[in-house]
């Protein structure tokens, strides 16, 4: 081959090309940036509107249904859901894999334009999902010693860590917010005829900053003017004068009729962290930044400040740290990658006895790795648990063609030729071999173009990674290998008594492969059999979407029923509290009561509702995973709690899914039938004895005051409806009346609303005073009749109707896959209407979705592999005798599978991928080297006999490097390395049973199709 002689001839011009991508390579590495996963843009956009004052029913028939009608014919869009609650609205559009949610954003907007919505809701705001807001760390800062609040000093925190480079913002939950009060006093204002409307004027009116005309002065100097009136305190606003008192002629202030105060913004929620005031403080990275040394970047500046005076006393608890797991992930990818190198260097040193051999085969590795550096730079990837998994799925493979190439030069090098001469013949005589195993392995990553969502955006720069390092490896066997062995290898001296053991195991090697081919019929009825058990074995281990990534930490969500006080909320948050302290595995837990991280973003609380984020102490110093805590102490809170509320343990992995969840969603276009099918549904699958909880999202009805107008009686004092409706509103919610400037420079909200003394029961709410238009009081009973009743909280729809969501968690022995085969059998025999439809989401539908895509994968990898050997023997028959080597490593992936117990996974289904292109390689070997002893005027018997007896080493050299090499993989030791563990024990099952039985399988297929050979038990038999 030109391009070995080539290298052999010019050793310097190949070292320093070597030295040139070797120094490419280490400056690349430098310059990826590391993460946990390839970035993924789900194609999710979320349309929100408000609609103050709203009633949920109100709020779904005047604009969630009216927006739903427009936006449902949007193209590529998969899934429309909704919620509709009191005052807003949530709409959630999932579009199919292959929209780019930009280029149908200006579409949304327009239908969003177009649609007619009611005068007093506000503008839709369309958000599509941005996976940069997600907190790349988030902690707990409490104060354990300093009687100072927690949250001012979060507030100088955050002002100080926004310097840190890479941080784009920081975010606090549970922040102090202060405004300016005042709360009405309802019998000083009906004493002096006054109303809110008065108060909030006059506050608007004395805080002002208004533009004039500018004017030209007599020294030539043109100047603008501003008419300024402001307030700056809440003393300032306490001795505004209203109005004047027409006996006395004294002014009446607002301090005369209200109490004025700087006070903390109302919340119904409090966080705290092991029973501490805490807040949460949530670090955001900037476009492109690198995970890890941001994260580091982040906590050595915390570490900075609270080591000062002021922040003496203050804790910060570490809840999240992605940083800190991607270093941890790949850290036990790279130490896989590493040991996988070793393992495959010792099978060389057993195999070549010397010294020099090994080394040069073993500069494949880190080379071929370097190369690899250098194309994910400039191919934009970032190193990740997904490439750094293909360069440890790869790592046995990359020494592969090497092994061949120095295997063949050292015989050559036996018949006496010499090292120059040896190098380039051996070489050439390999070269089309290991070219086309290496273009058959890449072929099956070509069908990954075709898999579309999630699975695709994850594993497309896996496929790509090993592609390159396989490509690189192969440069490497052609150049670099066969030019270190032209001038390191020389003449071997001849150990007779090793080449004698030597011969002596090829010769009975040989004898078991004649006795092989003369028994032809026995062994390929017993691989069919065993085949035949593979694939029966393969259906017994169950499924799964992704394997389960053990990152310690665990969400538990607290649910009471509607209308229950916050103090009902934090009673049942403490009995759970006093759970988790009893825990030595819990590193630290917060507590958001009365309301969620979800709320808080959205400024939302709700007094039924709490969240807990539980981390566990690192895995290396525990006994036990966070599967097996939430399978411990999840039935130990349940009971605890009791009836009081519904608890959730909830597990999330890097890679986006729910381990031990399985979700579904019942829709129906009619309401009665819905709720009775949600009830039977709910009463089946609790009698599960797999499932551990079970909850859906069907709100009953809440308790509310409602206030019916009597029009008769409005129209007598001379109001409208809505004049009461928007009085009430802001005497009992409150009116923002201005903003306030104070003298430090610090922006005061000022509210306005009556005292809750006059508004904290039905009967002062009956004794509420309106002032008619006659400056006359009234109170509200005589306009309105005041009951308690039942209301909606809110309404949930998919796809245009009704409908209820189910999360089922279930024991984490139990697979995806059989936990769903019994929800499918319930079901199944409930017999529910033709019109009440089931879609399950989550794990199972992206499950559901990438199998699919996945065996077509692998089916076009079977073709592709195909055509590509029959391109290269320019033959249909030899590479079919090869494709029989793939059937045959069912055997070994079943077993396998079956013996550590792992569940197919799409991982799992990667590694079969791998494996069609990678066990051919054995068959095109030995093909084609009986094809180059035919052609040299060989018998097909003898060429086949004498083929296998020179391949078998290096085929078992390659396989044994590529085996050993995936053992740490396979181990799965360590944070990170659960997704790529299935690969490593798919790929080493299937590699032990090709390997050993296409040593006998390919030789008696190539003699069936051979003219020569076909008939020849027949011959023996008849002579």
């Amino acid at each position: 081959m030109k391009l070995s002689d080539f290298s052999i001839k010019r050793p310097v011009f190949t070292i320093v090309i070597m030295f040139l991508i070797i120094i490419l390579g280490v400056v690349s590495f430098f310059k990826i940036p590391i993460t946990l996963i390839p970035e993924i843009n789900p194609p999710i956009g979320v349309v929100v509107t408000s609609y103050p004052g709203a009633s949920p029913t109100e709020v779904s028939e005047k604009v969630t249904k009216p927006l739903e009608a427009s936006l449902s014919t949007l193209p590529g869009l998969d899934s429309l859901q909704s919620s509709s609650e009191e005052g807003s609205n949530f709409i959630l559009l999932e579009f199919d894999w292959s929209t780019n949610i930009d280029d149908v954003q200006t579409d949304i907007m327009q239908r969003i334009d177009q649609t007619i919505l009611p005068d007093d809701s506000n503008q839709p705001q369309f958000f599509k999902f941005d996976p940069s807001q997600f907190p790349v760390i988030q902690l707990a800062v409490r104060a354990t010693e300093s009687g100072e609040d927690v949250r001012v000093l979060a507030e100088e925190l955050e002002t100080e860590l926004l310097q840190t480079e890479g941080v784009a913002s920081v975010n606090i939950s549970g922040s102090l917010v202060e405004e300016i009060q005042i709360a009405l006093n309802q019998k000083e204002l009906e004493k002096r005829g006054l109303q809110q409307s008065d108060i909030v004027q006059s506050i608007q009116a004395n805080n002002i900053s208004m533009p004039g005309e500018p004017i030209d002065t007599e020294n030539g100097r043109h100047l603008t003017t501003r008419v300024v009136s402001t307030l700056t305190s809440a003393d300032e606003i306490r001795n505004l004068v209203i109005t004047v008192n027409p006996l006395n002629g004294e002014n009446v202030t607002i301090g005369d009729v209200a109490d004025v105060a700087v006070g903390e913004q109302e919340t119904n929620s409090e966080t705290r962290a092991n029973e501490e005031p805490a807040v949460l403080l949530s670090a955001l990275q900037e476009s492109k930044a690198n995970t890890a040394d941001v994260s580091e970047a982040f906590k050595a500046k915390l570490d900075e400040l609270l080591a000062e005076e002021r922040f003496k006393g203050v804790e910060a608890d570490v809840l999240f740290d992605q940083g800190d797991y991607v270093r941890l992930a790949v850290g036990n990818i790279g130490q896989t990658l590493l040991f996988g190198g070793l393992f495959a260097m010792a099978v060389l040193f057993f195999f070549l006895r010397g010294i020099k051999s090994p080394i040069i085969i073993g500069i494949a590795i880190p080379y071929s790795v370097i190369v690899t550096f250098v194309l994910m730079y400039f191919a934009d990837f970032a190193l990740n648990i997904m490439t750094l998994g293909a360069l440890a799925l790869g790592i046995g493979m990359l020494v592969d063609n090497s092994i061949v190439v120095i295997e063949n030069i050292e015989r050559h090098l036996g018949m006496g030729k010499t090292p120059r001469m040896a190098a380039s013949e051996g070489t050439k005589e390999v070269a089309a071999a290991i070219t086309s195993s290496t273009l058959t392995t890449v072929a099956v990553f070509v069908p990954v173009v075709f898999i579309t969502g999630l699975i695709g955006q994850i594993f497309f720069e896996f496929a790509v990674t090993i592609s390159f390092s396989l490509f690189a490896s192969l440069a490497v066997a052609l150049t670099v290998v066969p030019m270190l062995a032209s001038r390191m290898l020389k003449k071997p001296s001849g150990d007779n008594k090793t080449e004698a053991r030597r011969s002596k195991r090829l010769e009975k090697f040989q004898r078991s492969v004649a006795w092989a081919l003369a028994h032809r019929l026995i062994l390929l009825t017993t691989a069919f059999v065993f085949f035949i058990v593979g694939i029966f074995g393969v259906y017994q281990v169950g499924t799964e979407f992704l394997p389960a990534t053990d990152e310690g930490f665990v969400t538990v969500s607290v649910g009471l029923d509607y209308g229950s006080s916050l103090a009902a909320t934090d009673e049942v948050v403490n009995m759970i509290e006093e759970e988790l302290k009893k825990e030595e595995d819990v590193e630290v837990f917060v507590s958001l009561v009365g309301s969620t991280q979800q709320g808080q973003a959205q400024g939302t609380t709700e007094t039924n509702t709490a969240e807990l984020y539980v981390k566990l102490v690192p895995l290396d110093e525990r006994e036990r995973s966070v599967f097996e805590f939430v399978d411990q102490v999840q039935p130990r809170v349940l009971e605890t709690i009791g009836d009081r509320a519904e608890v959730n343990f909830n597990l999330q992995t890097a890679a986006g899914s729910s381990p031990n969840t399985l979700s579904f969603t019942v829709t129906d276009t009619d309401k009665e039938r819905l709720d009775d099918t949600v009830t039977d549904i709910n009463a089946a699958l609790l009698d599960l004895p797999e499932v551990t909880e079970l909850t859906n999202d069907r709100d009953e009805t809440i308790e509310e005051i409602q206030m019916q107008i009597n029009k008769q009686a409005a129209t007598e004092f001379g109001f409208a409806p809505a004049q009461i409706a928007q009085t009430v509103n802001n005497l009992t919610r409150g009116v923002f009346a201005t903003q306030v400037i104070t003298e430090n420079d610090k922006v005061l909200s000022v509210f306005v609303k009556l005292g809750e003394q006059f508004r904290d029961s039905e009967e002062k709410l009956e004794a509420l005073k309106l002032r008619t238009p006659a400056g006359q009081f009234v109170n509200l009973e005589e306009l309105a009749d005041i009951e308690v009743s039942e209301g909606p909280v809110d309404i949930k729809r998919v796809d245009q109707a009704d409908s209820v969501a189910f999360t089922l968690q279930h024991k984490s022995d139990v697979t995806l896959g059989d936990m769903s085969d019994e929800v499918d059998k319930v079901l199944e025999e409930l017999n529910l209407d033709k019109d009440t439809q089931i879609t399950f989401g989550g794990d199972r539908e992206l499950f559901d979705n990438a199998i699919d895509d996945m065996l077509l994968a692998v089916a076009l990898a079977v073709v592709l592999v195909y055509i590509v050997m029959a391109a290269q023997f320019e033959s249909f028959k030899y590479p079919f005798v090869i494709m029989f080597t793939v059937p045959l490593m069912v055997i070994g992936v079943s077993i396998a599978l079956f013996f550590t117990q792992t569940p197919i996974s799409i991982t799992a289904v990667i590694g079969i991928l791998v494996l069609v292109g990678i066990v051919v390689n054995n068959g095109i070997v030995l093909v084609d080297y009986i094809n180059q002893r035919k052609a040299a005027g060989m018998g097909s018997y003898e060429a086949i006999i004498t083929s296998v007896r020179d391949r078998v080493r290096p085929i078992l050299m390659t396989a044994l490097t590529t085996i050993l090499g995936l053992i740490p993989l396979a181990l799965g030791l360590g944070e990170g390395t659960e997704i790529n563990q299935p690969m490593g024990i798919v790929v080493i099952g299937g590699m032990i049973s090709s390997t050993f039985l296409s040593l006998y399988i390919v030789p008696i297929v190539y003699s069936l199709f051979d003219r020569e050979t076909r008939n020849m038990n027949r011959k023996k038999t008849s002579a």
